[in-house]
């Protein structure tokens, strides 16, 4: 098992800059990729960003340039760097961990942090 928690959410004005945070813990597992999700009201979960195991990293168009997603170096934190915030920004932001579990690849999720963009 995998456990997942999340911190750094919370209301900014437009232009901020927030920094999310999630870390992986447990036993006898490796870690595949990282990645943030994010959900708006009314709207489907989408990816914003994904780091590899190899450290290759991956973004969705609209936060390209603003976002830098990252990783600690036992590779079990991974970080979610948020620059020049935008009111579309707004959502619940999601941990996401493939990792491997013995023969078999399981999807972790965390717990969701919500990320208030607003004057």
């Amino acid at each position: 098992q995998v456990q997942l928690v999340e911190s750094g959410g919370g209301l900014v004005q437009p232009g901020g800059s927030l920094r999310l945070s999630c870390a992986a813990s447990g036993s006898r597992f490796s870690i595949n990729s990282m990645g943030w999700y994010r959900q708006a009201p009314g709207k489907q979960r989408e990816l914003v960003a994904t780091i590899t195991r190899g450290g290759s990293t991956d973004y969705e168009n609209s936060v390209k340039g603003r976002f830098t997603i990252s990783r600690d170096n036992t590779a079990t934190t991974v970080y979610l760097q948020m620059n020049s915030l935008k009111p579309e920004d707004t959502a619940v932001y999601y941990c996401n961990v493939r990792a491997q579990v013995g023969m078999s690849t399981v999807i972790y999720w965390g717990q969701g942090t919500q990320v208030t963009v607003s004057s």
